[in-house]
């Protein structure tokens, strides 16, 4: 209460000289004060308390969040009401109907509320900014980076087919209605030049870049960041909570998982994009049977060539495919390497069995050594054959050759065996070890302590000794004489 009322005491003074923090008409000094906002403003309690601004700011990660997962959610929305629209007309209902109005009506009405709320969600980020960095003119944190992030995530958000409000009615010059063609790929009328038709079909298909509000999601719902344990640690260590750690947690902690969610959806968004730009064409990848064939085999870095795109939108799908498809490829190999491979206990037991093998292997080669040595000296002491003893002497060298092959054998796997983990264990053996000696050296010093005060106490016993015998003499000195 008090540094508040002194803060109101220091605005309302407006004397020329008083409000820099100079001399006032009494001749006394004040404090000097520069202000961050502009004379005028009152400071709110964000800037005055920190229990303030820490409660705003709980709040406001809260909102964040909030406005995120509305902002989700209305980003698919749109993309199903464009998906449904696509795939309804000219089946369902026929071009420039009430149906296809009312459905691009809640298309571009979807859009506009994820605007709003891109808008509300980068307005509450400035907000938190401007708290973690107790500023307040939120001008400050109007970065050039920031400005052009905002300016092209709303450009993204606002891309949604538009093409059907320029010909409603779909009648040509004219005032004639031009005949219905189920082949277009959307809903519009064979009177639409093909330009249109491509415009319609590239705002569709860009439609799906609304997705990146996905990770971002992951990312303020994820319990790596709601986790004040995860926080405080993070903080010591330098760790950023971005996306990409939070990926990493999820593929450490659920590997399958994440990548079974993340090939499904693209998979089927791939395929119905192929088929939304191969449709027109009336060709084998139009149906979504065959899209899907094609998109997997793509995917799947395959290939069988019996399917192929005929437009230029159908080969960027599949060549999109590809690239994701060999990046996937490659973390599904990650994953089942991990997977595949054994842990400490596993690893422990394995290398100890394979140790007995071989060093019973070792022992018979040793033993078969022997065996070939005396055969060798015995056909060499007594009298046979040349080809006998050739033949000893063959199976000498390979004996030996086993021999040392097994030894070889059995020093690459020990080598294999001391790994990090094995390290681990020889340096918690060695501070036990450490701890040991330390406390026998202070035994051993506290016993030399105490033999040194037993040798003092001997010493001093002999001096009393050598003064009494000392006085004994010389009385037995004085009574002879």
């Amino acid at each position: 209460m008090e540094m508040t009322a002194r803060f109101a005491q220091l605005e309302t003074m407006v004397d020329g000289k008083n409000c820099d923090g100079l001399v006032n008409h009494n001749g006394e000094t004040t404090e000097i004060r520069v202000p961050l906002s502009h004379m005028g403003k009152r400071m709110s309690p964000i800037e005055g308390l920190n229990l303030y601004r820490l409660r705003d700011r709980k709040f406001l990660l809260e909102d964040k969040r909030r406005l995120c997962a509305w902002a989700l959610g209305t980003a698919l929305l749109g993309i199903l009401l464009m998906v449904l629209h696509a795939e309804l007309c000219p089946v369902v209902y026929q071009p420039g109907s009430i149906y296809a109005l009312s459905i691009n009506g809640l298309i571009s009405f979807s859009t506009g509320c994820l605007l709003i709320l891109i808008i509300a969600f980068h307005y509450k980020d400035i907000r938190l900014f401007i708290i973690d960095h107790n500023q307040v003119d939120w001008r400050i944190a109007m970065t050039s980076y920031r400005v052009l992030g905002i300016s092209l995530e709303l450009m993204v958000c606002a891309i949604h087919p538009v093409v059907i409000y320029l010909r409603p009615d779909g009648e040509d010059k004219l005032g004639r209605k031009p005949e219905q063609n189920s082949s277009t790929p959307l809903c519009l009328s064979s009177s639409h030049r093909e330009v249109m038709l491509d415009v319609e079909l590239l705002l569709s298909a860009l439609m799906f870049l609304r997705l990146y509000l996905v990770h971002r999601a992951v990312l303020l719902h994820s319990k790596v960041l709601l986790s004040a344990s995860y926080r405080s640690i993070g903080s010591l260590n330098n760790i950023n909570f971005t996306f990409r750690f939070v990926l990493k947690v999820l593929m450490n902690k659920y590997p399958a998982r994440t990548l079974l969610v993340f090939i499904m959806f693209f998979w089927l968004s791939a395929s119905w994009m192929l088929r939304l730009c191969e449709r027109e064409k009336q060709v084998d990848t139009g149906g979504m049977d065959t899209a899907l064939w094609l998109i997997a085999i793509t995917f799947l870095t395959v290939g069988y060539g019996d399917v192929s795109p005929h437009t230029s939108c159908g080969k960027v799908v599949c060549l999109f495919t590809g690239v994701m498809g060999v990046a996937c490829t490659a973390m599904l190999v990650a994953v089942m390497t991990k997977k595949l491979a054994l842990n400490k206990g596993e690893k422990h037991v394995h290398f100890f069995m394979m140790d007995i093998q071989i060093s019973k292997r070792i022992r018979h080669a040793a033993a078969n050594v022997l065996r070939e040595c005396w055969l060798l000296h015995r056909t060499t002491q007594t009298k046979y054959t040349s080809g006998e003893h050739r033949h000893h002497q063959r199976c000498l060298l390979e004996a030996i050759r086993v021999f040392r092959h097994l030894r070889l054998k059995q020093r690459k796997l020990r080598d294999y065996a001391s790994e990090m983990v094995d390290l681990s264990k020889m340096q918690m053996i060695m501070c036990d070890l450490s701890a040991n000696w330390n406390s026998s050296y202070h035994e051993l010093e506290q016993r030399i302590i105490s033999m040194e005060q037993k040798l003092d106490e001997l010493r001093r016993s002999f001096q009393n000794t050598s003064e009494l015998l000392t006085q004994a003499l010389h009385h037995r000195r004085l009574d002879y004489r």
